[in-house]
């Protein structure tokens, strides 16, 4: 399982409105091909970057980019995010 759980903080829901980017807590192994190609297969989107980060908690995100034609937004409210 790549993918544990969506970020909510206001400042990843400011992202899903603004940058058209999804945070994810993802397994702290995950190569970011491995988060590319969990979120298109779950969510059904194509995925244009994937940025990942390992916070001061240990946990591993993952800032994922849709391509233009896919609204973050979207995904988000398919999540109970918004």
């Amino acid at each position: 399982m790549v993918i544990v759980c969506p970020l909510l903080t206001e400042k990843c829901l400011r992202l899903v409105e603004t940058q058209n980017k999804i945070v994810f807590i993802v397994d702290r192994r995950a190569t970011k091909k491995d988060i590319k190609d969990a979120v298109e297969k779950t969510f059904g989107v194509k995925v244009e970057s994937v940025r990942t980060l390992i916070d001061r908690k240990g946990r591993k995100k993952a800032y994922v980019r849709l391509k233009p034609e896919y609204q973050a937004t979207e995904v988000a409210t398919r999540l109970g995010m918004i």
